[in-house]
Parts: C-alpha cells; sequence; structure tokens
C-alpha cells in the first residue's frame, strides 16, 4: 500500500495544498481531545511512519521534531474537558480537527481526515476534505498528524499528573485503566475529568 496514494489523487484532482488530520484522546476518562493538522511535501521521508498507535511512546516521541522539522505546515488544537461536557466527544473531536485545520500557516485546499465522521452537533470540517477510515495508516500526511495528536496530548496528561498527583495521570494518560478507576473511586473526579463519561462507571 502507498502511503501517499491519497495525497496524490488529491493532488492529481488539482488541489495544491494537501493536509492530513486526526485526533487523539476520544476515549479517555480525563483530560481534552486532541487534534493534529499536518501539510508534508509529497512523499517526504519519515523513517518508520505509521498510525501512532502501532508505535511505541518512545517511537512517537522520536519522530515528532522529525515530523514538525519535515513538514511545509503543522499545527496542533486541543478542546477542553469542560468543552466536551457541555457539548459531545463528537463535536469536540470535530471542532479539534478544524481547529487544528485553521492553525496552519500554509492553508489547505483539501483535507484528508481521519475517521468517517465530519460533523458533529455543534462542529464541522468546514475546508474540501475526504475521510478515510484507517486513515492513520493509509496516509502519509493523517499518520503524521496521528503522531503529532497523540504526542502532545500525552505530554499535557504528564503536567497534569504533577498538578494532581493522586490520579497518576504519567501512569494511563486519563485512559480508564483499572487503576485509574480505582484512583476514581478513592479521590472522586478532578477539575480534568469528563463528568459525562464518568456516568458509565
Amino acid at each position: 500500500m502507498d502511503l501517499w496514494q491519497y495525497e496524490k489523487e488529491a493532488v492529481a484532482e488539482g488541489h495544491a495544498v494537501v493536509c492530513g488530520c486526526d485526533e487523539a484522546g476520544a476515549g479517555p476518562l480525563a483530560g481534552p481531545v486532541y487534534a493534529a493538522a499536518v501539510v508534508l511535501p509529497l512523499g517526504a521521508d519519515i523513517p518508520g511512519l505509521d498510525d501512532s498507535k502501532r508505535l511505541t511512546e518512545k517511537r512517537r516521541e522520536k519522530l515528532f521534531p522529525i515530523i514538525q522539522d519535515r513538514a511545509f505546515s503543522w499545527s496542533v488544537a486541543a478542546v477542553s474537558a469542560e468543552e466536551i461536557d457541555r457539548t459531545d466527544i463528537l463535536s469536540a473531536r470535530i471542532k479539534a480537527m478544524q481547529l487544528a485545520i485553521d492553525g496552519l500557516s500554509q492553508k489547505p485546499d483539501f483535507a484528508l481526515i481521519d475517521g468517517n465522521r465530519d460533523k458533529g452537533r455543534s462542529a464541522a470540517i468546514t475546508v474540501p476534505h475526504r475521510c478515510i477510515v484507517k486513515g492513520d495508516s493509509l496516509s502519509a500526511s493523517v499518520a503524521a498528524a496521528s503522531v503529532l495528536a497523540k504526542v502532545s496530548r500525552d505530554r499535557f496528561m504528564v503536567e497534569m499528573a504533577e498538578r494532581y498527583p493522586e490520579y497518576r495521570f504519567d501512569r494511563h494518560k486519563g485512559y480508564g485503566t483499572k487503576l485509574h478507576c480505582e484512583l476514581l473511586r478513592t479521590y472522586g473526579p478532578s477539575p480534568i475529568h469528563r463528568r459525562t463519561f464518568l456516568k458509565k462507571l
């Protein structure tokens, strides 16, 4: 599978600036949802680039500055836990992706979006785009965006571990692990927990 197939198709259709976009952190019980958008030179050599979920944390951290360095433009955005509770996670994911696209210094005329959804109740992708299921493992620029989003979110959760040490956010990054659920039962929710997600516990 050519990781540049979707980018090449978009360029062949006449699009000059194509970005890949992905989000990280839709599922956790705490913290924001992050998104990134990346415009890569077509065929850029980024060894080991893959869907961030398939990479080790160490590998993602190593790729992070390489992607930033090789990209024509990149942007990271986040939507807070409070806003996720106020709207819904789909709207928050879409809003974060559009914010990341809006933050690019080189304005794209086409976006490759990971997943099969491009709008929620209160947000939509407004740039011309194509949704790609499993885009983070099929498109180089979406894969690059997935790495930037995941690393940025993980770093934020490590910072939150210093602010709220009792929750051990550095260990589970806000995901609903056994340890996290036990700590939630002991201490109750922190200011960065998603209250609407805790009803399932």
